[in-house]
């Protein structure tokens, strides 16, 4: 899967959404920004509980978007694969087939990075 080409594609779809819904996305994206922005963890930290819960969730979409944040955070692989091994302990084989998805997503963002970087 080409994955910078499926987030863009749903973010199109998401900019549909936002406009069809405004409340219920303006409402989420408030929850999303107090979650994020307090606490005593840093986002980092919550990115990678994001991509471990998406990936045992089995969502797609929320693969692609933590993923992604993860990459313009500089995440070290390193650190994305031992969060999808925490995953993978908790969700069992399911969630092994969406961390093979989530570390490809990943890693896709990371090389459109250094490309676009270039």
């Amino acid at each position: 899967m080409d994955w910078v080409d499926y987030m863009t594609r749903f973010k199109d779809d998401i900019r549909v959404l936002n406009r069809t819904l405004p409340g219920t996305t303006r409402a989420f994206g408030a929850l999303s920004k107090s979650v994020r922005d307090s606490g005593v963890l840093d986002v980092k930290i919550k990115e990678y509980i994001a991509l471990a819960i998406a990936t045992v969730q089995g969502c797609t979409p929320c693969i692609g978007y933590h993923a992604e944040i993860l990459a313009k955070l500089g995440a070290p692989r390193e650190e994305v694969v031992d969060a999808l091994a925490m995953a993978i302990q908790m969700g069992g084989g399911p969630a092994l087939m969406e961390a093979a998805d989530a570390l490809a997503a990943f890693d896709q963002f990371v090389a459109a990075r250094s490309s676009s970087a270039a």
